[in-house]
Protein backbone atom coordinates (compact mmCIF):
# COMPACT_ATOMS: atom_id res chain seq x y z
CA UNK A 1 0.00 0.00 0.00
CA UNK A 2 2.71 2.18 0.97
CA UNK A 3 4.79 1.52 -2.36
CA UNK A 4 1.45 1.70 -4.68
CA UNK A 5 1.07 5.70 -2.56
CA UNK A 6 4.65 6.42 -3.10
CA UNK A 7 4.91 5.56 -6.53
CA UNK A 8 1.64 7.51 -7.40
CA UNK A 9 3.14 10.27 -5.77
CA UNK A 10 6.24 10.30 -8.03
CA UNK A 11 4.32 9.93 -11.16
CA UNK A 12 2.30 13.00 -9.73
CA UNK A 13 5.05 15.08 -9.77
CA UNK A 14 6.46 14.43 -12.58
CA UNK A 15 3.18 15.69 -13.88
CA UNK A 16 3.03 18.42 -12.04
CA UNK A 17 6.81 19.30 -13.12
CA UNK A 18 5.48 19.48 -16.78
CA UNK A 19 2.38 21.28 -16.41
CA UNK A 20 4.03 23.87 -14.09
CA UNK A 21 6.47 24.77 -16.62
CA UNK A 22 4.32 24.57 -19.90
CA UNK A 23 1.90 27.22 -18.10
CA UNK A 24 4.98 29.23 -17.02
CA UNK A 25 6.29 29.81 -20.56
CA UNK A 26 2.92 29.37 -22.97
CA UNK A 27 1.73 32.51 -24.37
CA UNK A 28 -0.83 34.14 -21.99
CA UNK A 29 -0.76 32.26 -19.25
CA UNK A 30 3.31 33.19 -18.92
CA UNK A 31 1.97 36.67 -18.46
CA UNK A 32 2.75 38.77 -15.45
CA UNK A 33 -1.26 39.83 -15.20
CA UNK A 34 -1.76 36.22 -13.57
CA UNK A 35 -0.38 35.71 -10.16
CA UNK A 36 1.93 33.23 -9.43
CA UNK A 37 -0.59 31.62 -6.96
CA UNK A 38 -2.68 31.71 -9.82
CA UNK A 39 -0.42 29.78 -12.04
CA UNK A 40 0.30 26.67 -9.92
CA UNK A 41 -3.15 26.90 -8.68
CA UNK A 42 -4.25 25.85 -12.40
CA UNK A 43 -1.18 23.61 -12.75
CA UNK A 44 -1.94 21.49 -9.77
CA UNK A 45 -6.03 21.80 -11.23
CA UNK A 46 -4.68 20.29 -14.49
CA UNK A 47 -2.37 17.74 -13.04
CA UNK A 48 -4.96 16.24 -10.80
CA UNK A 49 -7.40 15.98 -13.60
CA UNK A 50 -5.21 14.19 -16.08
CA UNK A 51 -3.36 11.97 -12.89
CA UNK A 52 -5.59 8.89 -13.47
CA UNK A 53 -5.54 8.66 -17.24
CA UNK A 54 -1.67 9.16 -16.75
CA UNK A 55 -1.33 6.32 -13.89
CA UNK A 56 -3.63 4.35 -15.69
CA UNK A 57 -1.48 4.26 -19.17
CA UNK A 58 1.58 3.86 -17.40
CA UNK A 59 4.81 5.84 -16.63
CA UNK A 60 8.43 3.59 -16.45
CA UNK A 61 9.71 5.22 -13.08
CA UNK A 62 13.53 4.62 -12.31
CA UNK A 63 14.37 3.27 -9.30
CA UNK A 64 17.90 5.55 -8.60
CA UNK A 65 16.82 8.61 -6.64
CA UNK A 66 19.22 10.54 -9.25
CA UNK A 67 17.78 8.95 -12.14
CA UNK A 68 14.44 10.32 -11.28
CA UNK A 69 15.56 13.61 -10.24
CA UNK A 70 17.13 13.65 -14.27
CA UNK A 71 13.09 12.50 -15.18
CA UNK A 72 12.14 15.69 -13.31
CA UNK A 73 14.27 17.89 -15.02
CA UNK A 74 13.42 16.74 -18.22
CA UNK A 75 9.78 16.32 -17.69
CA UNK A 76 10.57 20.26 -16.86
CA UNK A 77 12.69 20.37 -20.47
CA UNK A 78 9.56 19.11 -21.99
CA UNK A 79 7.41 21.57 -21.22
CA UNK A 80 9.38 24.82 -21.54
CA UNK A 81 10.34 23.48 -25.34
CA UNK A 82 6.19 23.16 -25.96
CA UNK A 83 5.66 26.47 -24.92
CA UNK A 84 8.82 28.12 -26.34
CA UNK A 85 7.50 26.93 -29.74
CA UNK A 86 3.95 28.45 -29.02
CA UNK A 87 6.03 31.55 -28.04
CA UNK A 88 7.49 31.74 -31.52
CA UNK A 89 4.42 31.48 -33.26
CA UNK A 90 3.44 34.50 -31.02
CA UNK A 91 6.25 36.42 -31.82
CA UNK A 92 5.17 36.36 -35.51
CA UNK A 93 2.62 39.37 -34.16
CA UNK A 94 5.24 41.50 -32.65
CA UNK A 95 7.43 41.17 -35.36
CA UNK A 96 5.41 42.06 -38.17
CA UNK A 97 4.23 45.41 -36.14
CA UNK A 98 8.35 46.40 -35.90
CA UNK A 99 8.13 45.73 -39.49
CA UNK A 100 6.28 48.75 -40.73
CA UNK A 101 6.31 50.70 -37.58
CA UNK A 102 9.34 52.74 -38.39
CA UNK A 103 7.80 53.68 -41.88
CA UNK A 104 4.68 54.54 -40.50
CA UNK A 105 6.58 57.24 -37.91
CA UNK A 106 5.89 55.01 -34.75
CA UNK A 107 9.50 53.59 -34.83
CA UNK A 108 10.04 55.61 -31.90
CA UNK A 109 7.14 55.22 -29.71
CA UNK A 110 7.56 52.08 -27.20
CA UNK A 111 4.78 50.48 -25.16
CA UNK A 112 5.57 47.75 -22.25
CA UNK A 113 4.79 44.27 -23.31
CA UNK A 114 3.48 42.32 -20.02
CA UNK A 115 3.77 39.44 -21.53
CA UNK A 116 7.53 39.66 -22.95
CA UNK A 117 8.12 42.27 -20.17
CA UNK A 118 10.14 44.03 -22.58
CA UNK A 119 9.56 47.23 -24.56
CA UNK A 120 8.38 46.84 -28.21
CA UNK A 121 6.42 49.18 -31.07
CA UNK A 122 3.11 50.12 -30.87
CA UNK A 123 2.15 48.30 -34.08
CA UNK A 124 3.68 45.40 -32.60
CA UNK A 125 1.65 45.51 -29.38
CA UNK A 126 -1.41 46.45 -31.28
CA UNK A 127 -1.20 43.27 -33.32
CA UNK A 128 0.01 41.36 -30.47
CA UNK A 129 -3.46 41.87 -28.84
CA UNK A 130 -5.10 41.07 -31.76
CA UNK A 131 -3.06 38.06 -32.01
CA UNK A 132 -4.05 37.03 -28.06
CA UNK A 133 -8.02 37.92 -28.56
CA UNK A 134 -7.52 35.54 -31.69
CA UNK A 135 -6.34 33.03 -29.46
CA UNK A 136 -9.14 33.22 -27.17
CA UNK A 137 -11.56 33.54 -29.55
CA UNK A 138 -10.25 29.90 -31.01
CA UNK A 139 -10.36 28.21 -28.16
CA UNK A 140 -6.42 28.38 -27.84
CA UNK A 141 -6.56 27.67 -24.10
CA UNK A 142 -8.46 24.41 -24.14
CA UNK A 143 -6.33 23.55 -27.30
CA UNK A 144 -3.15 24.10 -25.23
CA UNK A 145 -3.98 21.58 -22.84
CA UNK A 146 -5.41 19.35 -25.10
CA UNK A 147 -1.76 19.09 -27.18
CA UNK A 148 0.72 20.49 -24.74
CA UNK A 149 -0.91 18.12 -21.48
CA UNK A 150 -2.82 15.47 -23.05
CA UNK A 151 -1.23 14.40 -26.26
CA UNK A 152 2.33 15.15 -24.54
CA UNK A 153 1.43 12.58 -22.05
CA UNK A 154 -0.13 10.10 -24.68
CA UNK A 155 3.26 10.41 -26.92
CA UNK A 156 6.61 11.67 -25.39
CA UNK A 157 8.52 11.10 -21.72
CA UNK A 158 11.67 12.32 -20.31
CA UNK A 159 13.82 9.43 -22.23
CA UNK A 160 12.33 10.42 -25.53
CA UNK A 161 13.46 14.03 -25.19
CA UNK A 162 17.11 12.69 -24.51
CA UNK A 163 16.80 10.51 -27.49
CA UNK A 164 15.66 12.91 -30.13
CA UNK A 165 18.23 15.60 -28.94
CA UNK A 166 19.36 15.70 -32.67
CA UNK A 167 15.90 16.05 -34.07
CA UNK A 168 15.20 19.94 -31.99
CA UNK A 169 18.10 22.18 -33.21
CA UNK A 170 16.69 21.09 -36.88
CA UNK A 171 13.30 22.01 -35.95
CA UNK A 172 14.13 25.45 -34.02
CA UNK A 173 15.92 26.99 -36.76
CA UNK A 174 12.97 26.22 -39.24
CA UNK A 175 10.59 27.62 -37.40
CA UNK A 176 12.57 30.79 -36.63
CA UNK A 177 12.95 30.81 -40.52
CA UNK A 178 9.04 30.78 -40.51
CA UNK A 179 8.68 33.30 -38.12
CA UNK A 180 9.97 35.92 -40.22
CA UNK A 181 7.95 34.65 -43.55
CA UNK A 182 5.04 34.28 -41.29
CA UNK A 183 5.77 37.87 -40.12
CA UNK A 184 6.59 39.05 -43.27
CA UNK A 185 2.89 37.64 -45.26
CA UNK A 186 1.48 39.76 -42.13
CA UNK A 187 2.49 43.68 -42.65
CA UNK A 188 3.30 42.95 -46.08
CA UNK A 189 -0.09 44.58 -46.93
CA UNK A 190 0.78 47.61 -44.41
CA UNK A 191 4.29 47.84 -45.45
CA UNK A 192 3.84 47.55 -49.09
CA UNK A 193 1.29 50.48 -49.08
CA UNK A 194 4.30 52.64 -46.96
CA UNK A 195 6.86 51.69 -49.64
CA UNK A 196 4.58 53.45 -52.26
CA UNK A 197 3.81 56.41 -49.86
CA UNK A 198 7.63 56.68 -49.76
CA UNK A 199 7.93 56.43 -53.26
CA UNK A 200 5.44 58.72 -53.97
CA UNK A 201 7.05 61.53 -51.50
CA UNK A 202 10.27 61.22 -53.29
CA UNK A 203 9.27 62.12 -56.75
CA UNK A 204 7.08 64.77 -55.16
CA UNK A 205 9.97 66.40 -53.68
CA UNK A 206 11.97 66.35 -56.87
CA UNK A 207 8.89 67.89 -58.86
CA UNK A 208 8.13 70.39 -55.97
CA UNK A 209 11.29 71.19 -53.79
CA UNK A 210 10.01 74.03 -51.79
CA UNK A 211 7.26 71.90 -50.59
CA UNK A 212 7.71 70.57 -47.08
CA UNK A 213 7.22 67.11 -47.65
CA UNK A 214 8.84 65.83 -44.53
CA UNK A 215 5.97 66.95 -42.65
CA UNK A 216 3.64 66.37 -44.81
CA UNK A 217 4.86 62.55 -44.77
CA UNK A 218 4.40 61.76 -41.40
CA UNK A 219 0.69 62.42 -41.52
CA UNK A 220 0.20 60.79 -44.96
CA UNK A 221 1.79 57.74 -43.96
CA UNK A 222 0.01 57.25 -40.58
CA UNK A 223 -3.46 58.01 -41.81
CA UNK A 224 -3.08 55.55 -44.75
CA UNK A 225 -1.68 53.14 -42.63
CA UNK A 226 -4.85 53.23 -40.37
CA UNK A 227 -7.07 53.53 -42.85
CA UNK A 228 -5.18 49.99 -45.02
CA UNK A 229 -5.34 47.88 -41.30
CA UNK A 230 -8.76 49.22 -40.82
CA UNK A 231 -9.82 47.60 -44.05
CA UNK A 232 -7.51 44.59 -43.89
CA UNK A 233 -8.48 43.73 -40.22
CA UNK A 234 -11.35 40.91 -40.82
CA UNK A 235 -8.36 38.95 -43.31
CA UNK A 236 -5.34 39.35 -40.68
CA UNK A 237 -7.74 37.69 -38.03
CA UNK A 238 -8.30 34.73 -40.98
CA UNK A 239 -4.25 35.22 -40.95
CA UNK A 240 -3.89 35.01 -37.46
CA UNK A 241 -6.45 32.37 -36.85
CA UNK A 242 -4.37 29.93 -39.46
CA UNK A 243 -1.40 30.27 -37.96
CA UNK A 244 -2.11 29.85 -34.52
CA UNK A 245 -3.96 26.77 -35.81
CA UNK A 246 -0.87 25.73 -37.56
CA UNK A 247 1.28 26.22 -34.39
CA UNK A 248 -1.37 23.53 -32.77
CA UNK A 249 -0.61 21.25 -35.81
CA UNK A 250 3.07 22.03 -35.51
CA UNK A 251 3.01 21.34 -31.68
CA UNK A 252 1.67 18.26 -32.18
CA UNK A 253 4.43 17.16 -35.43
CA UNK A 254 6.99 18.10 -32.36
CA UNK A 255 5.58 15.48 -29.52
CA UNK A 256 5.02 12.82 -32.91
CA UNK A 257 8.84 13.57 -33.89
CA UNK A 258 10.62 13.62 -30.32
CA UNK A 259 8.27 10.51 -30.13
CA UNK A 260 9.86 8.77 -32.94
CA UNK A 261 12.63 9.83 -32.67
CA UNK A 262 13.24 8.22 -29.04
CA UNK A 263 11.47 5.25 -30.36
Amino acid sequence: MIGTLAANFRIFLIILVRVTALIQVAPLFSSQAFPQTAKLGFALFVSIAIFPWVAEQGYLLPENAVDYFLVVLGEAMIGIILGFFLNIVFAVFQVAGQFFSLQMGFGASQVFDPLAQIEIPLMGQFLNIAGMFTFLVISGAHKLLLVGVYQSFQSIQAVDLVAGRSYLLPLFLRSLGELFVNALTISFPILGTLLLISVTMGLLAKAAPQMNLLMMGFPIAIGTALIVIAAATPFLIGAFTRLLDGGFQQLGTIISGLKAAGG
